[in-house]
């Protein structure tokens, strides 16, 4: 059951998040009006009976996957992305963490470059650049010795046309200012992080073109009752979405029911893993760029206990986030796919209205995934891969 981007797949026989019945067609990699719009379905079928057919997931952090770091190895780009549909990932943002200007190199010309022959897996929507430029007192899991000074010369050709899509920096320090301006003018998604910012730097960060906050109360200063900071601006504020790890670990639950409610009415809780190399692989020692980072009960961290990203799927997180906040399905799913394509500029990914992309990610009610769909073509089926 391949269909492909030349093809008709109809998937049929179950719900969508909402829980109304849906009966889909992908024609040519798009989704169709209907079956009986478009004549006898003359493709594959795909029985989606009792599982939930969801837009293709998006996630908008991802370090690596199945024993792949993209930052130690940005030629793996390919491998984790193929390996990222067995957990219902159909597009997603490779992140190179702070490092040596090789790796940054490396991982666009990687990505323009293209995929081999032959090559099924979620899509690469293009680069964050996690650093260099933060915060030293915020810098969490990154090497210091690579941090670096804001400055319009080392983001010279960072766009999305070069690759980069997404930037991550501590806005309190000397020149962000006009970096933030140059690449949000660029359609640059600049996100505030591992950052030491008081409120009014955040404010003018946010006047500059900021429009993102990164893993929202990790690696920043906490809420203070006359000093809100960067979660409190999140939080209170109408204008940074906030990627949030709900992975149980990275936010209590208190913390993570609060950012819902803030949140999520406005659209601005965007759910990300920042999984690493970890996702898919037993516990052990792994890598998080140029550093050995332990892999145990559920959470990636250095030798001193610094967590490091995540061992978190998509569909863990939305387990999390709707047994701590009581979310619907649709509510929690909107996290990964809504709001993302919305935030990167994506108008026909995100949803199965007539005309999207026909990426599509099949639940069971455990949310475990059954199959995942790219473009019409199936290109990950439990029941056909896994024992």
């Amino acid at each position: 059951m391949s269909a492909g981007p030349t093809g008709t797949l109809r998937i049929a026989g179950g719900v969508d998040a909402a829980g109304d019945p849906i009966d889909l067609t992908i024609v040519d990699g798009r989704v169709g009006p209907g079956p009986g719009a478009v004549g006898p379905v003359a493709g594959d079928v795909l029985d989606a009976t009792g599982l939930s057919v969801l837009p293709g997931l998006i996630d908008a952090q991802v370090n690596g996957a199945v024993g792949h770091d993209l930052t130690a190895e940005p030629e793996s780009l390919w491998e984790v992305a193929a390996g990222l549909v067995r957990f219902g990932v159909t597009a997603f943002v490779p992140t190179v963490i702070t490092s040596a200007p090789e790796a940054r190199t490396r991982a666009r010309d990687v990505l323009r470059s293209g995929p081999p022959a032959g090559w099924a897996g979620a899509v690469p929507l293009g680069l964050h650049f996690e650093g260099p430029m933060i915060a030293p007192a915020r810098k969490g899991a990154h090497p210091p010795r690579w941090l670096a000074a804001p400055s319009l010369a080392l983001v010279e050709d960072w766009s999305p046309e070069t690759g980069v899509v997404m930037v991550t920096l501590a806005p309190e320090l000397p020149g962000a200012l006009d970096v933030i301006h140059a690449l949000a003018g660029r359609g640059v998604v600049v996100s505030l992080g591992h950052t030491e910012a008081g409120t009014a730097e955040v404010e003018a960060a946010i006047a500059a073109g900021a429009r993102m906050m990164t893993h929202l109360g990790n690696a920043m200063p906490p809420l203070l009752a006359r000093e809100p900071g960067p979660v409190g601006h999140a939080l209170g504020g109408e204008t940074l979405t906030a990627g949030v790890i709900a992975d149980g670990h990275h936010l209590d639950p208190l913390m993570l029911r609060t950012a819902w409610r803030a949140l999520q009415p406005s659209g601005r809780f965007l759910a990300v893993t920042d999984t690493t190399a970890a996702l898919g692989m037993p516990p052990g020692e792994a890598r998080l760029g140029d550093q050995e980072v332990v892999v145990s009960d559920g959470t990636v961290r250095l030798a001193d206990g610094t967590l490091a990203g995540s061992a978190a799927s998509l569909p863990q997180c939305l387990r999390v986030i709707r047994a701590v906040t009581g979310a619907d399905l649709a509510a929690a799913v909107a996290t990964c796919t809504v709001v993302p394509a919305r935030l990167l500029g994506e108008p026909d990914r995100g949803h199965l209205r007539p005309g999207a992309r026909g990426d599509v990610t099949l639940v069971d009610d455990r949310l475990e995934v059954v199959a995942t769909v790219v473009a019409g073509t199936v290109v990950h089926h439990a029941s056909r891969t896994e024992s």
